[in-house]
């Protein structure tokens, strides 16, 4: 347990502990504005000081926090798949992809909520626990802590024990959980599991191949965003990385993202559960021999949140743009396409001087077009 000790979630009496601290943060009567304009500034700040479990915090508070960002900038989020969790026989391990850093597993958990399905504990980066605020919200809300930031070595070593508390979390039949299938966000719009994270688990497991991953019942899933979260940001740190040959980011730069992911209208949101892996496709995974395995459980499951991603009108119009033709002008109208490229100028218009405009523009269609790309070379 002092393996774990500084990755997993806060517990009742740290959580209750943690939340009053942050009851006093000067940086509340803001957000409780936002999350309950009709009432007093004071609101959220008195809740924080009554709230008394982990799961008080995320029915009372987080649920609601959700809802307001949802009904404030999407047109609605939707969600299917949700009897597959149904079959599954015990806990389970959610490896979704990953384009927001909070509203993924946010909107996870929400939908989990909606259906009566006991919330996840879930895997979010260290590097978001720079303010005290944000560490103590996000560890209240079940976080298990992925260190970031560390030598080659320490994250092998790091990742043996995130991988064995994960494990013991599921198998012990305490928690179900989620985790991206890459580290941090798909920035170029396409999906794709890394095989280290798979690796990690089997790893993890102290039984052959097959049982290593048939005890986690994985089930993959996928969310979209009609509007991707911090798109020119994304295209804009692509720019930057090929034209620098890297990219640093700069203090804060993660909590900007987090705020403007939040802020920022996505429109429609939809999020697909996907078919849990069976023991057969982990059995025929298990005829390979070394590396080869992990790759036969990657392509099951990049296949599967591929599959599950809805594409919308802003997919079809990236992905013409970016090819220069009209393969899905029956998706759109030409007012559309061209509401569209006013909404990529716009995005462009934000760029600082120097900066290459037409080679961010090329970028930034990619993003919302290469989805399209991935279903078709499914």
């Amino acid at each position: 347990m002092e393996d774990f000790e500084n990755i997993q979630p806060y517990t009742d009496e740290e959580a209750v502990a943690a939340l009053q601290r942050i009851s006093h943060h000067p940086l509340l009567p803001a957000i409780s504005k936002f999350i309950f304009p009709e009432f007093p500034i004071n609101t959220l700040a008195k809740m924080l000081g009554e709230i008394k479990s982990v799961e008080d915090f995320q029915y009372t508070i987080v649920s609601k926090a959700v809802n307001v960002i949802v009904g404030r900038s999407s047109s609605g989020f939707t969600f299917e798949g949700v009897d597959n969790l149904r079959k599954v026989p015990g806990k389970f391990l959610a490896i979704s992809n990953h384009r927001d850093i909070i509203l993924d597993p946010a909107l996870t958990q929400w939908m989990l909520m909606l259906n009566n399905i006991p919330m996840t504990e879930i895997c979010v980066g260290s590097n978001l626990l720079s303010s005290g605020i944000v560490e103590a919200l996000l560890r209240s809300n079940r976080m298990i802590t992925v260190i970031r930031g560390i030598s080659a070595r320490e994250v092998y070593l790091s990742s043996q024990v995130l991988s064995r508390f994960v494990r013991g979390e599921i198998v012990s039949g305490k928690s179900s959980v989620w985790i991206a299938q890459r580290e941090g966000r798909t920035k170029n719009g396409l999906d794709i599991t890394e095989q280290g994270l798979l690796k990690m688990f089997d790893m993890s497991g102290e039984k052959d191949f097959r049982s290593n991953f048939n005890e986690l019942n994985i089930v993959p899933m996928s969310i979209s965003y009609e509007y991707e979260p911090c798109d020119i940001r994304k295209a804009r740190e692509i720019y930057l990385k090929e034209t620098k040959g890297e990219y640093k980011k700069k203090k804060d730069e993660d909590m900007h993202s987090i705020l403007t992911g939040i802020r920022q209208w996505k429109g429609g949101i939809h999020l697909v559960v996907g078919k849990p892996l069976t023991d057969k496709e982990v059995t025929k995974a298990s005829w390979y021999e070394k590396n080869d395995r992990y790759q036969a459980i990657r392509r099951t499951l990049d296949e599967r949140i591929i599959s599950g991603y809805k594409l919308w009108k802003t997919n079809y119009m990236g992905y013409d743009l970016m090819t220069g033709g009209s393969k899905y002008a029956d998706k759109y109208t030409p007012e559309e396409l061209e509401k569209f490229k006013a909404y990529t100028e716009h995005k462009l218009g934000k760029l600082e001087r120097g900066i290459d405009r037409d080679a961010v523009r090329d970028i930034f269609w990619h993003i919302y077009g290469n989805p399209v790309l991935a279903k078709e070379d499914l």
